[in-house]
């Protein structure tokens, strides 16, 4: 099987990599890897540490037709991860996000009907369906994106499920929560908390710090991804689910509790612009198809902490080269 791997060297693309390959023993030759991968800011040849030798690595870009038409010929299933994720970078500058979230999913879905290929994932978000105060979104939601990081998403689902219903491809979609993990760039919440904490400064919590994601660890959404990719059927849309439904706050007092600092070290600073205040999946429909996340989110944090806290040679140059102070 031939897997083709869009933005494999970021943080959960990389960690997809070796989760794939570590299910095929090495030297049967029953999977061959490609990771496709324009390597900016939040991708890295070291992410890929652990699965270079098993895989090729290809600079590309998502927008660029001629690198697509190197790799995705002959691929059995292409995973696309490649993404601008950051909603505080999307609001001070929105063009990178439609570029590779909407326009970039459009050059590649038209790639992949020009090559036949038979099985395509596209990963996405909860946070295209917007904010909800009770309950939990089904996979028939309507989208109403809040932040043009969101709204770019968005337009990429909508178009990649748009060549399926048009032209047939076989197109699955994919939606998770708040993801965490090693090798999460330290621009979000719980890897900046954590290495700002580690070198003795104080972090910033957005408002009343209520708001309320679904977290999930980076392990289990690679594993209802491969799942969905498998097992699921064209067209349709799947989401992966966590285990730990959290505030901000609390996530902020778990990673105090397990550093032993106090609250003393939070700053409260000035709310997101259009701060989505809940995010909820009900994923019963990939849950039917044998998914279930295994790490808790206590067990989740702890693991994600001392990673970080064994690893500064991975992001304190992250966090120069980013100006992340």
């Amino acid at each position: 099987m031939r897997v083709l791997v869009i933005g494999g060297a970021g943080f959960i693309g990389s960690h997809f990599v070796e989760e794939l390959l570590a299910a095929s023993p090495e030297g049967s030759g029953e999977l061959e890897v490609t990771v496709l991968d324009k390597f900016t800011y939040a991708g890295s040849f070291e992410n890929l540490a652990r699965s270079r030798d098993r895989c090729s690595v290809v600079r590309g870009d998502l927008c660029d037709p001629r690198a697509l038409r190197k790799v995705v010929p002959g691929a059995d299933l292409v995973v696309n991860f490649a993404a601008e994720t950051h909603v505080d970078r999307s609001i001070q500058d929105p063009k990178p996000f439609m570029d590779t979230n909407t326009l970039g999913v459009a050059t590649l879905m038209e790639e992949c009907l020009r090559a036949g290929t038979p099985r395509i994932v596209q990963v996405s978000t909860d946070e295209v369906y917007g904010s909800i105060s009770d309950g939990s979104w089904d996979e028939g939601a309507p989208l109403s994106p809040n932040s043009p990081y969101a709204a770019a998403k968005a337009g990429g689902d909508v178009i990649a499920l748009a060549y399926h219903r048009t032209h047939g491809l076989p197109v699955i979609v994919t939606r998770c929560g708040n993801n965490y993990g090693p090798r999460q760039f330290p621009e979000k919440l719980i890897p900046l908390f954590v290495t700002r904490l580690l070198e003795g400064r104080k972090v910033p919590l957005y408002g009343d710090g209520l708001n309320v994601r679904d977290w999930i660890h980076v392990s289990d959404h690679c594993a209802g991804i491969r799942l969905a990719a498998l097992r699921g059927e064209p067209g349709e849309v799947y989401h992966v689910g966590g285990t730990g439904e959290a505030s901000n706050l609390d996530i902020t007092g778990a990673l105090l509790r397990v550093l032993g600092r106090s609250w003393q070290e939070v700053e409260r600073v000035p709310d997101r612009l259009g701060h989505d205040f809940r995010y909820s999946l009900d994923d019963t429909r990939l849950r039917s198809l044998g998914y279930r996340p295994l790490v808790g989110l206590q067990e989740g944090i702890e693991k994600t902490v001392r990673w970080y806290a064994d690893n500064p040679s991975w992001w304190e140059p992250l966090r120069r080269a980013a100006a992340l102070v």
